[in-house]
């Protein structure tokens, strides 16, 4: 049977992150050519453009409220859940918590110190701030300490106050189990198809990121010229060294718990294959599975268990992500952040790592990178330019997310008696 006319002229559309990238791209050609040939030009197109760009910034951010509220209370009860199903759920949910404690400082501490080495042209750090809202001025820490615990949940939602926010959904999900389970559950799962609900308005809007990139880089390019390419170069060099740096970490975690590093290493090589080639940790599942199994020949119930848990509420790399990305935004606009604050983004990024897992595509990069940034008082216009470029950091960040998986049931699996393993 031969092919229509119609049919030859038909060709697959490109990948989400490429067409995000292709208008990244598009705008910055544009912005770089304004700023270069026609600079009279400038103004009008520039204004255009941040009217467009940030009308479709704030299609992502109406959403950003009930998603936090409702991915943290489903988040916190579905790792609670977990951990309640037994001896080896605890312990691999304790490795969970405890990694994403210390991957989120990883990067607090790291991040500004690998910044400090680039200096952000001052052309850059005034196109930002003209594109931008002005950044919130951070009190002293009584005045910080003050502003945790809101006297009015639906004021903080109002206003976007994400820490007060934060500290609300996080008393609700705690106080979910102290309740009759029943109606615990109708909670959770209202809660859940709230943030369903916000996952589908997301998609929406990002449908439309190729325009909305564009729209909010051509500014910047033509203010700042070349220098936001450099910005967004030192950006995702950053990241692919804190993500290859955590990922080499997990091995003298995994050697202290009497793992020979080198068996380790070669049983858990092809799942990070996967991973690298996928960018998906569920897809690299299979792979994981065999080489805990076969390679390493851990108990079928410690793997059964543990890695399924694991791809189901565990991505180390991401409050790495969300950490480097404020202090990226913060570096960007020549803004020093407060210890008391910065901690506290620790703590919070690691809440909705948990919560956040299940978040597909390039929902997960704008749904969780807004709250971070946003406790931290820092504006949000950029956030969109670093999500265009996030295809070559994923990469390192899937590799991290599948070794680390395999190094938390390497762990777990080391305190299980060895003849487990005929239990399935």
């Amino acid at each position: 049977m031969e092919a229509s006319p119609e049919d030859t002229l038909k060709f697959p559309l490109p990948s989400a992150p490429v067409r995000i990238l292709l208008g990244l791209i598009a705008g910055l050609v544009l912005g770089l050519s304004l700023h270069r040939v026609a600079p009279g030009l400038a103004p009008e197109v520039i204004a255009t453009a941040r009217v467009l760009g940030k009308l479709w910034l704030a299609g992502l951010q109406m959403t950003i409220v009930p998603l936090i509220v409702c991915m943290l209370i489903v988040g916190v009860n579905s790792a609670r859940s977990a951990a309640a199903s037994g001896r080896i759920a605890r312990r691999a949910m304790g490795w969970f918590v405890v990694l994403l404690l210390v991957a989120g400082t990883y990067s607090a501490l790291l991040a500004p110190l690998f910044l400090s080495w680039f200096t952000p042209s001052p052309e850059l750090i005034a196109a930002l701030k003209a594109g931008s809202a002005p950044v919130a001025v951070q009190g002293g820490l009584a005045e910080w300490i003050q502003q945790l615990v809101p006297t009015n949940a639906i004021n903080a939602a109002a206003q976007g106050a994400i820490v007060p926010l934060v500290v609300f959904a996080l008393c609700v999900a705690f106080a979910l189990n102290r309740i009759e389970a029943t109606r615990a559950r109708l909670i959770v799962d209202f809660c859940q198809a709230i943030a369903d609900t916000m996952i589908v308005i997301v998609h929406g809007v990002l449908w439309l990121a190729p325009i909305g990139v564009a729209c909010l880089i051509l500014p910047v390019a033509a203010e700042a010229g070349s220098s936001v390419l450099q910005a967004l170069g030192v950006y995702v060099l950053m990241l692919c060294a804190l993500y290859f740096g955590i990922t080499l970490a997990l091995y003298p975690l995994v050697r202290l718990g009497g793992e020979p590093v080198q068996r380790f290493a070669r049983a858990i090589l092809p799942a990070q294959v996967v991973a690298a080639s996928t960018q998906s940790s569920l897809a690299s599942l299979p792979a994981m599975m065999d080489a805990s199994n076969q390679g390493l020949e851990y108990p079928r119930s410690v793997t059964g268990l543990v890695l399924p848990m694991a791809v189901s509420l565990f991505r180390i790399t991401s409050p790495i992500q969300y950490l480097a990305v404020a202090s990226f935004l913060a570096w960007s606009f020549g803004i020093d952040l407060a210890i008391a604050p910065l901690a506290l983004a620790v703590v919070l990024s690691a809440a909705i790592s948990i919560g956040s897992v299940g978040l597909p595509g390039q929902a997960i990069f704008m749904g969780t990178n807004l709250p971070v940034a946003q406790s931290l008082g820092l504006p949000a216009e950029p956030l969109a330019l670093l999500l265009a470029v996030d295809l070559v950091p994923d990469v390192f960040a899937t590799v991290g997310n599948v070794s680390a998986d395999l190094a938390v049931t390497s762990r777990v699996a080391q305190g299980e008696p060895a003849d487990t393993s005929s239990s399935h």
